[in-house]
């Protein structure tokens, strides 16, 4: 199947899950990527359709392999869902694999180039045989004619689910294989905070009833994902919380991570995940903000990661923590966002700072 479309100056969706599955079908090899530090929702929604993919071709002979490439760090618990899954980890300041040359990219969770920087110089080569699966509210929308996009999803895994239904003919998510229902789980229960978040609806609460009467083991994954911590995140999360700073005439509570506190907490930089989230238990706080220094081949710049509460506080209207990062060069969702800002982190905070409502 041939999709033609040139609207690629706006984000916005060009195909159904339908059409998007019968393109996947008609390529004997498939890359799937997505962002730089994968979480679960990114490794989850690459995985599973990946091995969608990979069932099809076992079963009817109609797709070639499919595998996944990850620009590193990954999760500590990654290997474990990545199983026997076809995967490359492109460390920093590594190429991506110059012998491949795919039919078709499939970017998950992300269509914005800041996020795929390990990968431009390949993606840009094979543009006109690119798709893009994503639920944020921005992208580049020139990386990809073919976008399924559901910016009113909590997660990837969504729309993701509904290709690999169409792949194997099942009418259900219940219905899939337990191996691609559980990377889709858990991409479900990471992006929605184990459904604690405001991104938590219906649509989210049926796919995730189908997803556990097609076998996924809950409590395994919980096991797994949340409680299998290093005493290193414990260390980085005394020092995270040391760096506290309340902005009171704004409601926001801000946390900075510098190299040297990883460096003293013996951790890695994918342990600070969750961080963010710790000091919305305050009632007065309706933004927080994690800043923390990172370095790459170009030098120091700061990654933000914001969140909100869905109310505000007293009255007040909640953050748009989208509208904040935008500001800043990122985006995300109204609730959950972030950003890159070239800046030592001093710096970045007083951008931050300024950018807040």
């Amino acid at each position: 199947m041939t999709m033609t479309n040139t609207a690629h100056g706006s984000w916005t969706p060009t195909v159904t899950p339908d059409e998007l599955a019968d393109w996947i079908g008609s390529m004997r090899t498939a890359v799937l990527l997505t962002h730089v530090k994968p979480d679960g929702d990114a490794l989850g929604s690459t995985l599973a359709l990946a091995r969608a993919i990979n069932l099809v071709r076992r079963t009817t002979g109609a797709v070639s392999a499919a595998e996944c490439w990850y620009a590193a760090p990954l999760p500590e618990w990654a290997p474990m869902l990545m199983g026997q899954t076809k995967v490359r980890t492109i460390e920093p300041g590594q190429n991506p694999p110059g012998a491949f040359d795919p039919e078709a990219v499939i970017i998950c969770d992300t269509g914005s180039w800041n996020q795929l920087d390990p990968f431009r110089s390949f993606i840009e080569e094979r543009l006109e045989r690119t798709a893009i699966i994503d639920h944020h509210l921005q992208g580049d929308a020139e990386i990809a004619d073919h976008r399924l996009l559901d910016m009113t999803a909590a997660a990837a895994v969504q729309p993701v689910a509904a290709v690999c239904c169409r792949l194997l003919g099942v009418d259900s998510p219940a219905k899939l294989p337990v191996e691609i229902a559980t990377p889709l789980y858990t991409g479900l229960a990471t992006d929605t905070g184990w459904f604690r978040h405001s991104n938590v609806d219906a649509r989210v609460m049926r796919l995730a009833a189908d997803l556990l009467e097609a076998g996924v083991n809950h409590t395994e994954l919980m096991e797994l994902i949340e409680q299998n911590d290093r005493p290193s995140r414990l260390r980085l999360m005394q020092r995270a919380l040391a760096s506290l700073e309340l902005v009171e005439d704004k409601h926001a509570a801000v946390m900075s991570l510098t190299t040297e506190d990883f460096r003293r907490a013996g951790a890695a930089p994918g342990e600070s995940g969750g961080f963010v989230d710790i000091p919305r238990t305050v009632p007065t706080i309706r933004v927080v903000a994690l800043l923390t220094e990172q370095s790459d081949a170009q030098g120091v710049f700061t990654k933000v990661s914001m969140r909100s509460k869905a109310t505000g506080w007293n009255g007040m209207e909640p953050v748009d923590v989208n509208e904040v990062c935008k500001k800043l060069g990122g985006g995300g969702h109204a609730r959950a966002s972030g950003a890159r800002i070239r800046a030592p982190l001093e710096e970045a905070k007083k951008q931050l700072l300024e950018a807040l409502p």
